[in-house]
């Protein structure tokens, strides 16, 4: 049996849609909570620590999965689910030549640009819980900030982790697929 991809009348499409407005809903709702509650944080303060108020949320009720986990969760899932249903958009000879091979540099450099700032979140994250832990106080993970690259607005830790995380596997994934065979369409329909 050959495998062919998906086409808008098959079932599996569906689901891949509709698990992808799912996520949609869910990358939606997290944004517009996490820019009312840095609002709000920005007017009483004077500054936030990006991602913190995302991070430190949990749904549905404690101890299960915080917002950032959502956010990572449902970006990588809609990833693929876009992938599978949005194939035609580049098979045949849509995107050829210099076109592809400037998509192709561009996803590369997204890749590396993106799988040094986890090197780099994690490695601070664990020299600043090493650093905690050495001078005899187990610091609080979930509320460890880095003020990079703006000091007047730091980042969460954690959250800069999982989103730079899900930024390399979605822009690896993505060069992968940009190097590939094209499909043809004519073969598919």
């Amino acid at each position: 049996m050959t495998q062919r991809h998906l086409e808008e009348s098959d079932r599996a499409y569906k689901v891949f849609l509709y698990i992808f407005y799912v996520c949609a809903f869910i990358m939606g709702s997290s944004m517009v909570y996490g820019v009312y509650v840095t609002t709000i944080e920005w007017m009483e303060n004077g500054t936030y620590v990006m991602g913190e108020a995302i991070h430190n949320t949990v749904i549905p009720f404690e101890n299960f999965a915080r917002v950032s986990t959502w956010i990572f969760f449902s970006t990588i899932i809609g990833w693929y689910c876009v992938s599978r249903i949005g194939w035609k958009k580049t098979a045949g000879n849509k995107i050829i030549g210099w076109r592809m091979s400037l998509l192709q540099l561009m996803l590369l450099g997204f890749a590396i640009i993106t799988l040094y700032e986890v090197l780099y979140n994690f490695t601070v994250l664990n020299a600043v819980i090493t650093a905690g832990v050495v001078d005899g106080q187990v610091p609080d993970i979930d509320r460890l900030s880095i003020a990079y690259p703006d000091p007047d607005r730091p980042w969460n830790l954690v959250f800069a982790t999982k989103v730079f995380l899900a930024c390399f596997i979605i822009s690896a994934h993505a060069f992968y697929l940009s190097t590939r065979p094209r499909k043809s369409l004519e073969t598919e329909t």
